[in-house]
């Protein structure tokens, strides 16, 4: 019985279980609070708005996991999103043209911010912070601030499959690629490695510099799909309209449990951060609280991890210590 008790009690102790019960709490209290919020219509238009972040978030959980961060995604996605969009509307293409233009831009730029991060030996957070407001820059400059409307009717037409939308299909098909590269691969389990322990991950014999190239590479893949879902789902491409998206998808990632300090994080905690976070700004706007509380709310989460973050390295540093002693 002790052992059942200490087994029942590591589950419960569990970060994925603790926000899983929590984000039950939250859907019952907004269920009892507003009638429309467990409705079919609000379900289905949650499921589409928040894809877009799943779709950017696997990509900035592999670069977290790594022991890397990731601001630029946002910007990479509006520039592959641009760069896509303009191509079919003067030349014409098809869905295959479509996800190789948003796919291979956002490889281009991502594999760019590796080279950086590695040659010049700056921080991560600086460098793509840096990138971001050059790609944007570049964007609006080259654009005008133009947005482009007359998207050919096939990429604007209502596109399901079963009756699933095609941006949750999208989506479902990331995520599933997202997990098996980090439980199946080995390059997953190097990942892993490099976040954890860089000196022990280069010792083993691992390519710092391709792992870094294939993770910032993977956040630029999915940043250029997110562009070309956002496109197809508002039917427009305006280049500003993902730019400011960068803290919620950080803020969903790290709630969902993965570590700013490298080698920790899942696909599953991410998804229940996505989760939480999604039936908290749904539920504050069912209750027509003002949209301005989200960016508090993002704030404070970001800051409650970094907190958590600093507070287990700290302990683990007292560990050692003590062992030691």
């Amino acid at each position: 019985m002790p052992d059942q008790h200490s087994s029942y009690k590591a589950v419960f102790h569990r970060h994925d279980v603790q926000l899983l019960g929590i984000i039950v709490v939250m859907a019952v209290i907004f269920s009892a609070l507003s009638k429309s919020f467990l409705s079919p219509s609000n379900l289905v238009s949650l499921l589409e708005n928040y894809s877009v972040m799943a779709i950017m978030a696997a990509g900035l959980l592999v670069v977290l996991i790594s022991g890397g961060i990731d601001i630029s995604f946002a910007a990479i996605a509006a520039v592959s999103q641009y760069v896509m969009a303009t191509v079919l509307v003067r030349f014409g293409g098809n869905w295959l043209v479509a996800f190789g233009l948003s796919a291979g831009f956002g490889i281009l730029l991502g594999i760019v911010n590796a080279l950086l991060i590695y040659y010049l030996r700056a921080l991560s957070v600086i460098v793509t912070i840096s990138m971001m407001t050059f790609y944007f820059a570049i964007l609006m400059f080259v654009t005008d601030g133009k947005s482009l409307y007359n998207l050919p009717d096939w990429f604007t037409d209502d596109l399901s499959l079963f009756g699933i939308p095609f941006p949750v299909v999208v989506a479902a098909i990331v995520l599933l690629v997202t997990l098996f590269l980090l439980s199946r691969l080995s390059i997953g389990r190097q990942i892993y490695g490099l976040g954890g322990n860089p000196e022990a991950a280069k010792r083993m014999g691992c390519n710092l510099l391709g792992l870094q190239c294939f993770v910032y590479g993977y956040s630029g893949f999915m940043a250029g799909i997110a562009g070309l879902v956002q496109a197809h789902r508002v039917e427009e491409v305006v280049p500003n309209a993902l730019i400011g998206r960068e803290l919620d998808v950080l803020a969903a990632v790290v709630l969902g449990g993965a570590s700013l300090l490298g080698g920790i994080g899942t696909v599953s905690g991410m998804v229940l951060g996505i989760v939480l976070l999604a039936i908290l700004q749904n539920g504050l706007t069912l209750l027509g609280v003002s949209s301005y509380s989200f960016g508090f709310v993002t704030g404070l989460v970001i800051l409650m991890s970094v907190s958590a973050t600093a507070y287990a390295a700290k302990h683990q540093q007292k560990q050692r210590v003590r062992h030691a002693n």
